[in-house]
């Protein structure tokens, strides 16, 4: 009897069984900003955001590339790219962060603090970031929106230009999860 114990243990081990069970992903997380200026807004989509919240752990890591963000005018996804974010220098943006209290097993909707580290441009800053988290039958959405400053992420604009980029950028998500499955 002992034996057996000890070998279904052994196999639950080696299986990895329910080891996933508290993660959670999606592949097409949605992230887009705003820009006022007063010449022209600058808006732009990105729909192939990376994302997994570990809910054991109350983990939440997001990956996105930045140039695939897509704007109204090509000409905006090129200076975007090339002159502000230089994407073939820092070609994604990341966070990895806590989801503040959270209760996963809680059904309806919650709006909690999630606080960690932003990179974008190559630097690091420490957000916390209101977000409202759905439990829907077991399928998660977490919705918010927070603002960056352009300093902060050490993106330069050019002097003639200056007046007319927003100091700050207003950037919204949305997150539809499922469960993991490797």
């Amino acid at each position: 009897m002992n034996k057996i114990i000890i070998l279904i243990l052994l196999l639950i081990t080696i299986t990895g069984f329910d080891t996933t069970s508290d993660q959670f992903m999606t592949r097409q997380g949605q992230v887009s900003f705003f820009s006022y200026t007063s010449v022209e807004n600058i808006e732009a989509k990105n729909n192939q955001v990376l994302s997994i919240i570990d809910f054991a752990k109350g983990e939440i890591a997001v990956s996105m590339l930045m140039n695939a963000f897509v704007f109204k005018k090509s000409l905006m996804h090129e200076h975007f790219n090339e002159s502000y974010i230089e994407s073939d220098l820092y070609p994604k943006a990341t966070f990895e962060g806590k989801i503040i209290d959270f209760e996963p097993l809680a059904t309806g909707v919650q709006t909690k603090m999630v606080k960690g580290n932003l990179t974008i441009h190559g630097i690091t800053k420490e957000v916390e970031i209101k977000t409202t988290i759905e439990n829907t039958n077991g399928t998660y959405r977490l919705i918010g929106d927070f603002e960056a400053t352009v300093k902060d992420f050490d993106i330069k604009i050019p002097p003639v230009l200056a007046p007319n980029i927003a100091k700050t950028i207003s950037i919204q998500f949305r997150f539809e999860y499922q469960p993991y499955e490797k």
